[in-house]
């Protein structure tokens, strides 16, 4: 069998599963590190198939509650795996598999003067995650406030469902400016499209992300895809779409 990657939406159903396929529910900011991460695997193990929806971890969570059939959860953040973790829904720990960076990033402007780019009158409308949803839109809410900025340029905010669509806004013009994922900002899609700015740790840390093996009859099968993209032969990937690791795994 082929490595079958489907690139849906949170809400796109499921197709049937193949005695030797897995079905990953990801974050939305891994739609791009994830797909070289998946060809790399499959390099050494041509036969595991795998089905890819990309979403916003919080809408990922309250599927996963309510039933939904995923055998691997990725994260934008640690609560939320945990969370599952508590209710019962997983097999094995909460695994931290990566710590993703926030960008400010601009199809017309200019990003370097920092965040009191966003008080100029020529930004109409600032592309923000959804932070009740997405662990990114968090950060850029906490990242604002920190600057004392939220209160002035909240009229300007257009939320987005989830870390891609505040990107795909930024990146059609929809929005002046987004805070999107570093990984998304140098991915070839959108790199050489736009400029943006990686905010510093002091106005927003970088975010946790944590994965976990969902209690599904292809649990075994889930931990095995896991196990590989956190294992330190891979940090390379991970590094280039701007991730910092965790990985201790060899």
């Amino acid at each position: 069998m082929t490595l079958l990657i489907l690139i849906l939406t949170a809400s796109a159903p499921l197709r049937a599963q193949s005695n030797s396929e897995i079905t990953v529910a990801a974050a939305a900011n891994l739609r791009y590190v994830l797909p070289e991460l998946v060809s790399a695997y499959h390099k050494e193990y041509p036969k595991n198939q795998l089905t890819i929806t990309y979403g916003a971890s919080g809408t990922f969570t309250q599927q996963i509650l309510n039933g939904a059939p995923f055998d691997l959860f990725l994260s934008a953040d640690t609560a939320k795996p945990e969370k599952l973790h508590q209710a019962g829904k997983t097999v094995g720990e909460v695994t931290p598999y990566a710590y993703g960076k926030l960008a400010l990033w601009s199809k017309n402007y200019n990003p370097s003067v920092g965040l009191k780019l966003l008080t100029d009158p020529k930004i109409k409308k600032i592309a923000i995650a959804k932070p009740e949803l997405a662990p990114y839109g968090a950060a850029a809410v906490e990242a604002l406030k920190k600057a004392q900025l939220y209160s002035k340029v909240e009229n300007k905010i257009v939320w987005a469902d989830n870390i891609g669509a505040a990107a795909q806004y930024a990146a059609t013009g929809s929005a002046d400016v987004g805070f999107i994922a570093l990984s998304s900002a140098v991915a070839t899609e959108m790199k050489g499209k736009g400029k943006y700015l990686i905010l510093k740790e002091a106005q927003t840390t970088p975010i946790p992300q944590a994965a976990v093996v969902l209690a599904t009859p292809k649990a075994k099968e889930a931990q095995h895809f896991l196990d590989y993209i956190t294992n330190s032969k891979v940090q390379k990937i991970w590094q280039k779409y701007g991730y910092a690791l965790p990985i201790k795994k060899k």
